[in-house]
């Protein structure tokens, strides 16, 4: 880049000087950002039904849904507790707070390209000696340094807008990764829930096991008493003790499963396993839902969903690079400088400011004209990617709706299940009692109470899953709906000890401690091609 002998001998022959070339780079710079190529982003429409196909249920309010904390519906201190603390400490969700990071550091490169992208001091001494037995040195000094001292500086003009469209490609980046995060924090906060759901079902199941054991050794010993007395035989006790046993032997298995999943909800928590039980303290209860679920309108769903936001930016992004592709097709227009100073010592001379100044200034135009096919390649490659994200939205915004519809038909089929089953547990558990008063009586055999206390057993497990799904079909519902990353607006993305961990390797300003919410964006005005 320094041409620095070239600008000497310029310089001595009376060649241009910077004020002869100033209204030419003037006049470069000024055209420099006229113009912007590339497609310009818009929104695709997607054709979504005006309401949801539960329209017209009384449990289901079709007015905006406005709970931001949709967790707080089932009025469940502890998984309140829960899911504030997954939100603080799940650490796939730190990796996601971490890609904003990346993503803020990411623009900032592209931003900067925007600027002279060389600046560079340089400077060097060299000391040089020559043999005295050369040729042609007589009287001269045969020791001397010279001395360098300058500056490059290399700006390519955005003409064409190629860093402009880079800046917007790294911008909806910056967007989609907020977006990823929101929804990670969606899907954390439903899998919070859902696990917490099945933990508290595992606990109603072993109770109701522990339960049906105790009533089921009652009858045992009825069973042996009457064996004692000779009223009834032996194989009324075997029974009595099959049955018992049979039952025993379940409960192992709900504690296995309920182990289970409190190690699923300590790796939510980013917790060792074996470190939430004090959290799960309280009623062992299944999470009752609310009488009435507003569920907004379809078209909400663009607007609350963090999946289907990303891949609005992510497809923006594309459209961007497109144009990046674009600008290769035309001449780049660079402007180029170097100024110094250059002196040599021992050599007869002397330092003067003015006559040790060198520099070289001007523009450069670069077209790879006879790489046009493979640009124009380059070019459809981009825009390939773009259509396929634009087709991608669509189809994310038809997946998150026939999900919502899923999950509605799923709720309200659940609470149906509910009221059958909770009318079989009370005919059965009537059936048990008839039949224990019937056998001490000798009016049946102990079939009849086997069989009903197996049912009751039955129905009771069925009553404790229809109730689980009705909670995790209203999980699956908000899921759907996008709900519950607002809550966690303004709300630092990186935790204190990371914090300090990246503070101590590198210097980060404030881009660790900005907030993570997000941003709307608007369809851009077209630009002027």
């Amino acid at each position: 880049m320094r041409g620095h002998d070239g600008a000497r001998r310029a310089k001595s022959r009376g060649g241009p000087s910077f004020l002869g070339t100033a209204p030419l780079l003037f006049v470069v710079v000024a055209l420099g950002g006229c113009t912007t190529v590339g497609p310009d982003f818009t929104r695709p429409e997607v054709s979504l039904t005006e309401n949801w196909g539960a329209k017209g249920d009384p449990r289901i309010a079709t007015q905006t849904a406005t709970d931001i904390q949709w967790w707080k519906a089932f009025n469940d201190p502890a998984l309140d507790r829960l899911v504030e603390l997954a939100n603080q400490q799940n650490l796939p969700l730190q990796v996601a707070g971490l890609r904003i990071v990346e993503a803020r550091a990411r623009l900032g490169v592209a931003t900067g390209q925007q600027y002279p992208q060389v600046q560079a001091a340089f400077g060097n001494v060299t000391a040089q000696g020559i043999s005295k037995n050369a040729a042609n040195v007589s009287g001269l000094d045969t020791h001397f340094v010279n001395y360098e001292l300058g500056f490059d500086a290399v700006w390519e003009l955005d003409f064409w807008g190629r860093y402009r469209r880079g800046v917007e490609a790294e911008s909806d980046n910056v967007l989609a990764s907020v977006a990823d995060y929101y929804s990670s924090l969606v899907s954390l906060t439903a899998e919070v829930a859902r696990t917490y759901t099945v933990i508290r079902t595992f606990e109603v199941l072993i109770g109701q096991a522990r339960e049906n054991e105790r009533v089921q050794q009652e009858s045992l010993q009825i069973a042996e008493s009457r064996f004692r007395n000779g009223a009834t035989s032996e194989l009324d006790v075997a029974q009595a003790t099959t049955l018992l046993e049979s039952t025993r032997a379940t409960i192992p298995q709900l504690q296995a499963g309920l182990q289970q999943a409190r190690n699923a909800l300590s790796t939510l928590l980013g917790q060792p396993p074996g470190m939430v039980e004090e959290l799960l303290a309280g009623p062992q209860e299944i999470p009752q839902a609310p009488a009435l679920v507003a569920v907004g309108m379809p078209a909400e769903i663009l607007r609350r969903r963090p999946d289907i936001r990303a891949a609005e930016f992510f497809a923006a992004a594309q459209c961007a690079r497109v144009g990046v592709a674009k600008a290769d097709l035309y001449p780049s227009f660079t402007l180029f400088g170097t100024i110094g100073l250059q002196a040599t010592s021992g050599a007869g001379t002397s330092f003067n400011l003015g006559d040790s100044l060198f520099y070289s200034l001007g523009p450069r135009i670069r077209w790879p004209f006879f790489n046009y096919g493979r640009i124009k390649n380059t070019v459809r490659v981009e825009d390939a990617r773009f259509q396929q994200l634009l087709v991608g939205y669509r189809n994310a915004v038809l997946q998150a709706a026939q999900e919502v519809e899923n999950a509605l038909a799923g709720y309200l089929n659940a609470q149906e299940s509910v009221v059958f089953e909770q009318r079989a547990v009370n005919a059965a558990q009537k059936s048990v009692q008839l039949s224990l008063v019937q056998y001490r009586e000798g009016a049946v055999d102990y079939q009849r109470v086997l069989d009903a206390q197996r049912s009751l057993l039955q129905q009771q497990n069925n009553l404790a899953q229809a109730r689980s799904s009705v909670a995790t079909s209203l999980i699956a519902l908000y899921k759907a709906l996008g709900g519950g990353w607002e809550s966690r607006q303004d709300q630092p993305i990186v935790t204190e000890p990371t914090l300090d961990e990246m503070k101590k390797r590198t210097n980060w300003g404030e881009m660790l401690t900005q907030p993570s919410a997000p941003e709307t964006k608007k369809s851009p005005e077209p630009a002027k091609h």
